[in-house]
This record gives structure tokens, C-alpha cells and sequence, in this order.
């Protein structure tokens, strides 16, 4: 048995009882990284345990990929992969970009998926078809746009100091051929893209996690989404997303030359 949208919601919103109440609530924040910064929150791991307990007592037989907690079953046919706060120097920053990512995959493949920014009141959703968007404005199947070509597109990435050098390199390479580029909005981008707000989004450095969630709701609202090299971005890694498969390729063909 698959799961069905309503299960989705559900885990959602018990993310959202353990990241909310604690969105610019002064929360304390632990770096997980000796010579660098890379924080979690109470928030985190509350999110993600919640999520988790709702997986294993309705679907013990499959595996569960997480950020903050042990993984479990991962050769099995279904896995979960769980993000529980995507952006986290967003959200001890109080800046309401960040999103809880749950994503299911069916023998290595990303086929549901949601993203959740709860502050905004905002669900991105993949249901293996088609991508829904639900939010302050209604719900509506989200889709693409066509810009055309990457003259006319408008570029998201995270930081450029997410990028090795090599790879800032190639990354500036397409920046400079856009018409827009914007930094800073993680998991959010990607729910832009969906919704035909933006055209591009690459990044480097990603994890499974980062990504699980966000490769059906791209996918199935009709974007393209790979590693820079073309490949399937389920593992994540260096990731580019595109709104039409002309913008992807020209893009590709500047971060490899």
C-alpha cells in the first residue's frame, strides 16, 4: 500500500506542532560542525521524531531516510527522506524561507513528495502525477513556466558560497547569461520554480534529504531536475532545476564546458 495525500497532510501538520511554536521563539541552536557552522534545533529533531512515528506505525515496513536521526531499511523498495527543517540559518534568523521536506521514493526513484512552509501557510504537493499547491491564495495544480531561454530567465541558488571553487567557476558561468539572480531561499526556490515564479535553480552540496521532497514536486508540476552532469538527483550532489527542458540544457552545457 502506497501513501495517499491525506497521510502526507498528516505528517505535515505534526511537523508543524513541533517547528512553529518554535519559529522566533529564541530557540537554542547546536553546530553540528567542528570548524565550520552547521546548526540544528530542538525544532529539528522534535519535527523529525514526529514524522517518524507516524511512518513507522503506518507503514513498518518501510525505510526512512533522515537528517537527524539514525536511517533505517534503506534498501528497501520505499523510503522516506525526511528534512525536517530545509533551511535552518533561515529559520533561527526568523526569515519564513525554510520548509519541512518529506519525500517517498519507490525503488530509488522520487515519486511523492511535500514541502511545507507553515509560517507562510504554504504546502507544495507531489502525488505521483501532478504537483498541487495550497496556500493563503487557494489550491491550484501547479506548473512551469517557459522563459524562452536562460536570456530571459530569473536564476535562485542558496549562497554562492555553497560552491567549491571549480564549481562557483561553472555556476558564474550560467549567472552571468541570466537576466535575474537571487540568493538565499533553500528549500523555497524550488516551490517558486514549480509555480512558474522563477526558472532556475542549481546548487551544490545537496543531500538526499535536500532534495527528496522537492524532485516530484518539480518534476510533476513539468520542470526538469538533475545533477549538473544530467543524471537522476536522488542522491543529490550538484543539483540544477529548470522550468523547461531548453533553459535546463543550455544551463548544462555551461556548468560542463
Amino acid at each position: 500500500m502506497l501513501p495517499d495525500r491525506a497521510f502526507f497532510d498528516r505528517l505535515a501538520d505534526a511537523a508543524n506542532a513541533e517547528t512553529l511554536p518554535r519559529f522566533r521563539a529564541g530557540i537554542d541552536v547546536v553546530n553540528k560542525l567542528a570548524g565550520g557552522f552547521d546548526p540544528v534545533t530542538e525544532g529539528d529533531r522534535a519535527a523529525e521524531s514526529a514524522i517518524r512515528a507516524l511512518i513507522e506505525a503506518n507503514f513498518p515496513d518501510h525505510g526512512i531516510l533522515g537528517e537527524e536521526h539514525e536511517n533505517v531499511g534503506l534498501d528497501r523498495e520505499c523510503v522516506w527522506v525526511i528534512d525536517p527543517i530545509d533551511g535552518t540559518r533561515a529559520f533561527i534568523s526568523g526569515l519564513p524561507t525554510w520548509g519541512t521536506l518529506i519525500g517517498f521514493y519507490q525503488n530509488g526513484r522520487g515519486r511523492m513528495g511535500v514541502f511545507e512552509q507553515p509560517f507562510i501557510g504554504e504546502r507544495y504537493f507531489a502525488d505521483g502525477q501532478q504537483s498541487w499547491y495550497r496556500g493563503p491564495d487557494g489550491e491550484r495544480a501547479l506548473k512551469v513556466r517557459d522563459c524562452g531561454s536562460l536570456a530571459n530567465a530569473t536564476l535562485f541558488t542558496t549562497s554562492p558560497h555553497i560552491f567549491e571553487p571549480d564549481e562557483y567557476a561553472r555556476y558564474s558561468a550560467v549567472e552571468r547569461q541570466v537576466r535575474l539572480f537571487r540568493y538565499g531561499v533553500d528549500c523555497y526556490a524550488y516551490g517558486l520554480l514549480a509555480g512558474g515564479h522563477i526558472d532556475l535553480v542549481i546548487e551544490s552540496g545537496l543531500k538526499p534529504y535536500d532534495v527528496g521532497a522537492l524532485i516530484p514536486i518539480v518534476e510533476q508540476a513539468g520542470g526538469v531536475i538533475t545533477t549538473w552532469d544530467g543524471g537522476r538527483p536522488e542522491m543529490g550532489g550538484c543539483v540544477v532545476a529548470a522550468g523547461s527542458a531548453a533553459v535546463h540544457a543550455e544551463a548544462l552545457a555551461l556548468l560542463n564546458r
